[in-house]
């Protein structure tokens, strides 16, 4: 194949107008071009193909055998271009394509699927793909364009918003304490049923407290031999509501079960010592689509409004 061909076709989309319209003068007047300029594309064009497609007059013009047979080959050429144009204005108007985003259970249960609605109202036209995992996911080999990631981050070529502070506290359902009695130190803990988040990326049974009379500070910490574990922390937190046990989670998260009275806090003077980050991560500008950029400027401000 001629490695050049692409080169002609501006001067082929120029031969389609002027046999679309009749003469060079009106496909010059089309295109705001001269008339000379149209003469000299049509030339190249038949020049290129060794092949006469036009036949001259002073007074009329006509296709050639060839001619025809090319006009007839690249029929489609004019819709291609006017389907790009269209392409083009869309985009300048209103973002479109998918947005793959990742995120936590709790997080999404709790701030990201509420904020969906006005997200999809305000973006019709942009398909959100999301991906709900407990696991902190790849965002190139996962194909995720923004995930939501507690912790500090490494360096890397990701762009970074905090929108949020995580914090950790321990709670369990009314029944629990009912039927099992309440620590009131956490040593007393190993003599409870507890639930630990583990996956292959963490297992979550170090519990840590900051010690209340101390005058300087100061950290205790309890190994925990789990009476259960889970991988998914809207599981860990449905656990808890039937009274199986006591959970490590942060209190943001669990809102309306604190609400409606279905877990309580426990130890509440012995309060975890840490907090951590939560970041809206992304690739960078250069590698994102303008319905990503828009995705992430829109969730940047949302969730920046909850999760503090």
């Amino acid at each position: 194949m001629d490695e050049s061909l692409h080169l002609q076709l501006p001067n082929l989309y120029v031969f389609q107008q002027v046999a679309k319209r009749g003469s060079f003068q009106a496909a010059a007047d089309h295109l705001k071009l001269s008339r000379s300029a149209v003469s000299k594309k049509v030339a190249q064009l038949e020049e290129h193909l060794s092949q006469r497609l036009l036949q001259r007059s002073t007074r009329k013009l006509r296709l050639t055998e060839s001619g025809e047979s090319l006009l007839q080959a690249t029929s489609t050429l004019e819709q291609l271009m006017l389907d790009a144009e269209q392409l083009r204005q869309d985009s300048q108007q209103q973002p479109l394509g998918s947005v793959k985003i990742s995120s936590s259970t709790l997080i999404a249960q709790q701030f990201l699927l509420p904020v969906l609605p006005d997200l999809q109202a305000e973006y019709p036209r942009v398909m959100v793909e999301l991906n709900v995992d407990d696991r902190q996911v790849d965002l190139i080999d996962t194909g995720v364009d923004i995930a939501v990631r507690v912790g500090h981050l490494p360096d890397s070529s990701l762009v970074a918003r905090q929108i949020g502070i995580k914090t950790w506290g321990y709670f369990a359902s009314p029944e629990y304490l009912r039927v099992h009695g309440e620590p009131s130190e956490p040593s007393h803990l190993r003599g409870h049923r507890c639930i630990v988040f583990r996956n292959p990326q963490m297992n979550a049974n170090h519990w840590q407290f900051a010690v209340p009379t101390a005058q300087v500070e100061a950290i205790d910490s309890v190994q925990i031999d789990p009476a259960m574990t889970t991988d998914n922390g809207g599981t860990l937190v449905e656990l808890a509501k039937l009274g199986l046990g006591i959970i490590r989670v942060d209190p943001l998260l669990i809102g309306p079960e604190l609400a409606r009275g279905e877990l309580v806090p426990v130890l509440e003077s012995w309060p975890h010592p840490d907090s951590a980050p939560i970041h809206l991560v992304c690739l960078g500008r250069k590698a994102r689509s303008r319905a990503v950029d828009t995705v992430w400027q829109f969730l940047g401000a949302r969730l920046s409004a909850t999760l503090r």
